[in-house]
């Protein structure tokens, strides 16, 4: 079979090379979510406050959004093969740095420079499929680049468990030796899918470098840090938010007007790129934003265990790798447009079903809201990404790989930092209209009332009075937070409405075609 370019290719080491990739960005993707679990372990370990440990996390996707841009600009000057494998090497360094370290800001450190290589790891993978593989196989390829996406978020919690449960928490960092040996391997004897241009070395934009980093550093921090702080509440935060827009803004006339951009905003000029640019974010937050409010929800209302969330999440994960072949197979064979519309409207549907959340949901009540979000959110994903590109030339895939995992690593932090502000908003609504309508003149309550401090002098309590307030603000509390959880829930699915009107808008490209079947990521 033919090639990208229609030359004839030995597709054994294509694969064995774009193999080895899609593990390095499994790596870099699982990273993310496989300390999350083991936060508590990792904190005693190295002696951290709350605040400090935090940053293990922050860090590392500071450092990932700052690189993921100019991947494009660094793979056409050093050819992908040398850059992947620099990038993973890097990696491995640091992983094994980070699992050795014995203090805060060591560790904090050698995490940034990690996830400075992971960043690099990542948006290479979705270009080598759109630019390697020929039309009819892109599909494939990239369901399996978007089948990491979601893997990765969705087991990550749950295996880092299980290692620290095992090991310990170090083993999160030093597991990515082995496989980061076997990724070098791989990409470096059979990844040779392009040559390297070194006169891109020549008039490098620092100018452009210095003004993206200041702008999207400032906002992941304002993203990350903004609702623990109370936003503009907060200087610093408000100076951030000041600095990334004014920043933003001049970076992108400096790569409008400089005649060597460092990123390249020519895909934008594209009508379906953009309108893909607005659905890729919403899929990222509805990604990530399901998979940060349910064990969230599960742990803290319901009081599950990790192992109990963990089982209960891998549903979402399931379902996406179940599903990928048939949204592939789907993709190829109906008008892009009409997957958008449909996956969009499914994953909405079954988020919505939490509008209505109880304090006694679990496994049984999240699985039909986990299937549909899960195969509406892989169909919608795959179709969104096809439509980005298919009216692209080849020359723009790079940049436009950059562009797109951006937006979904910078979505995931704006749906948290959404998601988390709503939680604690609606739920101080929603404690003071029940605290409210529970008094004295509320039969209701009051019966409720006269029933707990029956219960206390049953129980022997030396102030039933008391303690019966006590008990029934615990429970206003609990209930005021479900109701938050399900205002939360309605957002996620207002935004997959919203980008279920914009697919209507997508106009048809000739790499729309069912039977080319454009890729995916």
């Amino acid at each position: 079979m033919l090639g990208a370019d229609g030359a004839e290719v030995d597709w054994f080491r294509v694969f064995l090379g774009f193999g080895g990739m899609v593990i390095g960005q499994f790596m870099a993707m699982l990273d993310i979510q496989i300390v999350a679990s083991s936060l508590t372990q990792i904190q005693s370990g190295i002696g951290a406050t709350a605040d400090e440990i935090s940053w293990v996390q922050t860090i590392y996707l500071l450092a990932e959004v700052v690189i993921m841009p100019l991947t494009a600009y660094l793979t056409k000057m050093w050819g992908t093969r040398s850059f992947y494998v620099i990038a993973v090497i890097g990696f491995i360094v640091t992983s094994a740095a980070v699992g050795l370290s014995s203090s805060v800001p060591m560790m904090i450190v050698f995490r940034a420079f990690q996830g400075l290589f992971a960043g690099a790891m990542i948006p290479p993978v979705f270009a080598t499929a759109m630019t390697v593989f020929p039309p009819e196989r892109r599909v494939t390829a990239n369901v399996i680049v978007g089948l990491i996406v979601t893997l990765s978020s969705t087991i990550g919690p749950t295996l880092g468990g299980h290692l620290t449960e095992l090991l310990s928490w170090r083993w999160l960092f030093f597991i990515n030796i082995p496989v980061g040996v076997l990724v070098i391997f791989l990409v470096g004897r059979y990844a040779n899918f392009d040559k390297g241009d070194p006169s891109l070395s020549k008039g490098i934009d620092w100018w452009g470098l210095v003004l993206m980093a200041v702008a999207l550093l400032s906002l992941q921090y304002v993203l990350e840090e903004g609702a623990s702080d109370n936003w503009f509440e907060e200087p610093a935060i408000l100076w951030l938010s000041v600095v990334a827009a004014v920043g933003g803004v001049v970076f992108i006339w400096r790569q409008l007007t400089y005649w060597q951009p460092i990123v390249s905003l020519k895909p934008f000029r594209d009508i379906n790129f953009s309108l893909g640019i607005v659905m890729t974010f919403v899929t990222g937050v509805s990604l990530f934003g399901g998979t940060f409010l349910m064990p969230i929800f599960l742990g803290n209302i319901r009081g599950f265990s990790s192992a109990e969330v963990g089982t209960t999440m891998l549903v979402t994960g399931a379902t996406m790798f179940l599903s990928a072949p048939l949204a592939g197979r789907l993709i190829r064979v109906v008008d892009p447009r009409i997957a958008m519309v449909g996956g969009f409207a499914l994953a909405a549907w079954g988020i919505q079903l939490a509008v209505r959340v109880t304090d006694q949901w679990g496994f049984a009540e999240f699985f039909t809201l986990q299937v549909a979000r899960g195969l509406g959110t892989m169909i919608a994903m795959i179709a969104a990404q096809q439509m980005s590109v298919a009216s692209l030339p080849v020359t723009m895939m790079k940049d436009a790989s950059g562009l797109i995992n951006l937006t979904r690593n910078v979505a995931g932090a704006i749906g948290l930092a959404m998601l988390s502000t709503i939680l604690s908003h609606q739920t101080a609504v929603h404690y003071m209209d029940l605290v409210s309508a529970a008094n004295t003149a509320n039969p209701t309550s009051q019966a409720m009332m006269d029933a707990v401090q029956g219960m206390m002098s049953a129980g022997g309590a030396s102030d039933p009075e008391g303690m019966a307030y006590k008990a029934m603000g615990g429970m206003m509390r609990k209930q005021a937070s479900v109701l938050a959880f399900g205002d939360a829930f309605g957002a996620l699915a207002l935004g997959c409405w919203i980008a279920c009107g914009l697919a209507l808008f997508v106009k048809p490209a000739k790499g729309d075609l069912p039977a080319q079947g454009a890729g995916a990521h």
